[in-house]
């Protein structure tokens, strides 16, 4: 099993004379967490895109050039970049940059995105956030693989772009032969089979919903990519989740239950306006229980990892950020004992899937 660690740069209070930490302050937890994630021997590290309070993770490609400077190991994941509200031309070419900065050690997962007034700060109709995803990817798709694209703008659809491309060839090209793209599925089956029709990796994004519903977009997208005719074995999942491990059940509900507190007010707060983004839970120990979060002993947060398997047979899994809510010895203890106790026994019924292999690193070349 591959382990990816998400940081979506929420940044609210951490509780009762308690504020949230200064954009600085808190941006540089960011950077500790990736080089933590890749001190522990974790293979991956994740940064969010949102457009709204309480999130500082507008600028991605910014965060991950940074970070492609300090790791030098780790894959760096967007998790999401909102394709939705971007014009390709600029995603295809921020994201070839970040790709030779690191080494070819990036990875997309693309989405709509949480928190449906970003469409309206970027000039679309919330309700169209899935078309202009589709149409978005198929532009960004032709821009990384042809040297010389014509692009129309669909007759009718809302699009970011409106204008035609003639020979477009974005500089530079991607270090790696193909950047690989996931698609974040939360809601909507159009996520997933957009997805299978393109070969491409899903990343179940559940966070607020029981596993019922994410296991049914699983599901849907095995069924499209079988529909194409590829082999079923090829299709690849992941899972996302917060995590919160310690020696004891208890101990491990008490630290994490102001961060449910928290998730709680946040959800009240945000807009919800369109279908099938709010779940509620009874009570705490009703969202320990029913939702993706790991949280418990190490046993029992490897019960819950068999049960997901189960359900969605996949092979990597992003574990949460630190939020600035818990003390930082408690999180790094969390991912210790997750590193030492948990992942070896998980390794021994997921499978450790295919990664990209790393590329030789560039030497600099004297001016």
């Amino acid at each position: 099993m591959k382990v990816i660690g998400l940081d979506l740069i929420a940044n609210a209070p951490r509780g009762e004379g308690r504020p949230a930490p200064s954009p600085r302050e808190r941006l540089a937890q960011v950077v500790a967490n990736a080089q933590l994630f890749e001190d522990l021997g974790f293979d991956g590290f994740a940064v969010g895109e949102r457009h709204h309070a309480p999130f500082l993770s507008s600028s991605p490609t910014v965060l991950l050039g940074h970070l492609a400077a300090v790791t030098s190991r780790i894959r760096l994941f967007t998790g999401v970049t909102l394709l939705s509200v971007l014009d390709p031309v600029r995603v295809a070419e921020d994201y070839a940059t970040i790709d030779h900065l690191s080494g070819g050690r990036l990875e997309l997962i693309i989405g709509k995105g949480n928190g449906p007034e970003q469409a309206e700060l970027f000039g679309i109709e919330r309700t169209q956030a899935w078309e202009t995803l589709r149409e978005n990817y198929a532009l960004l798709r032709q821009l990384w693989s042809s040297r010389a694209v014509d692009w129309d703008p669909p007759a009718g659809a809302p699009g970011i772009r409106h204008s035609p491309l003639r020979g477009a060839d974005i500089q530079p090209r991607p270090l790696q032969s193909r950047i690989r793209v996931w698609h974040g599925s939360a809601t909507s089956p159009a996520s997933v089979e957009l997805a299978a029709r393109h070969g491409d990796p899903i990343f179940s994004a559940n966070a607020m919903n029981p596993i019922e519903q994410y296991a049914a977009l699983v599901r849907r997208y095995r069924e499209v990519w079988a529909e194409t005719g590829r082999d079923p074995a090829a299709a690849t999942v992941g899972a996302g989740h917060t995590l919160h491990v310690a020696r004891t059940s208890q101990r491990a509900r008490d630290e994490y239950r102001p961060l449910y507190e928290a998730f709680v007010a946040s959800v009240a707060a945000a807009d919800h306006s369109l279908p099938g983004t709010r779940t509620d839970y009874a009570d705490y120990d009703d969202y320990v229980e029913r939702s993706s979060a790991l949280i418990g002993s190490p046993q029992e947060v490897l019960d819950k990892l068999a049960r997901y398997h189960d359900a969605f047979g996949h092979t990597t899994i992003s574990i949460g950020g630190h939020p600035g809510l818990l003390e930082r010895g408690a999180w790094t203890d969390s991912l210790e004992l997750f590193r030492s106790e948990v992942l070896p026994a998980a390794n021994g019924f997921i499978a450790d899937p295919v990664w990209p292999a790393p590329l030789p690193l560039a030497e600099a070349v004297p001016a």
